[in-house]
């Protein structure tokens, strides 16, 4: 048996896979070893995996999740999860390699994420070969849920939120800006806090060419200061996972054709994909 796991800064898909590729989904909250240490991530996978999953039949794990840049970050996940799964060999990537694979498979191009954070790349059909560095939630990450929800949550703090979308606002949250500004700059996740909101965006039907606007123009700060800086981009077809690409795929959609770019896939969640990638590279 092997799990396939991708795990965003939210939420963390999980798949097990037993010998006759037999798949069974659960899910898990998100860790990013950028604001959760290896302790954290053992608390939380031992509340929220399956109680009757065969932990000493899994004898593979391959976990792939958001900030996992470099050997020490990588390093906070793998402990968390041996501890856990203890007769597992263990094998933690970035999640960006889960988008480029779960996209695109083993063909070349580029592929993108915009969930709770934003990255982006050039693929070869094995591995990574070009990034951007999307500069997390306070420098960057334009286009990605936290991008969005800073926005509207900026404009309800500074009173410039239209009145009626205000008033839905408060309704919907019971909120200060005092909370606001407390949860932001004292509490753990803030990332994920700020990205929680852009739900309300979605959601909102009182003024759509308020929320309209705050979306494109994180989409068009996306494009601008990344996308359209890979060379010769707009030769690759534009693919993207992650919820805020998929909910907000009509506006991503148009704002790639205005950049030149072909639309590709547009995909909620890599987890299916994904699966089916280790499935066929282990058949070969």
């Amino acid at each position: 048996m092997i799990i396939i796991a991708d795990g965003g800064s939210t939420k963390t898909n999980w798949c097990l896979l037993d010998d006759s590729n037999k798949k069974i989904y659960f899910n898990t909250e998100g860790y990013n070893p950028y604001f959760v240490d290896s302790e954290y991530i053992v608390n939380s996978l031992r509340k929220g995996l399956p109680n009757d999953l065969p932990f000493d039949e899994i004898k593979e794990v391959n976990y792939y999740g958001a900030g996992v840049h470099n050997k020490e970050k990588a390093e906070i996940v793998i402990k968390a999860i041996q501890e856990v799964f203890q007769q597992a060999q263990v094998e933690v990537g970035h999640d960006l390699l889960a988008a480029a694979r779960a996209l695109l498979g083993t063909e070349s191009g580029f592929a993108a994420i915009l969930g709770t954070g934003t990255n982006s790349c050039i693929y070869d059909g094995n591995d990574i070969t070009y990034n951007i560095d999307s500069c997390a939630y306070i420098l960057g990450d334009e286009g990605s849920g936290s991008y969005i929800g800073k926005k509207l949550l900026t404009d309800y703090i500074r009173d410039l939120m239209p009145q009626d979308v205000r008033k839905v606002f408060y309704d919907t949250y019971k909120i200060t800006p005092d909370e606001i500004m407390d949860t932001v700059y004292t509490k753990p996740l803030a990332n994920r806090f700020c990205a929680s909101f852009s739900k309300f965006v979605y959601d909102n039907n009182v003024n759509i060419e308020y929320t309209r606007a705050i979306v494109d123009d994180a989409f068009e700060a996306f494009f601008k200061n990344l996308v359209s800086k890979y060379p010769n981009y707009q030769e690759y077809t534009f693919n993207c996972i992650g919820s805020v690409g998929y909910n907000f795929r009509n506006v991503l959609e148009e704002k790639a054709v205005q950049y030149g770019m072909k639309v590709g896939k547009i995909l909620r969640s890599p987890i299916d994909d994904l699966v089916q990638f280790h499935i066929n590279r282990a058949s070969k």
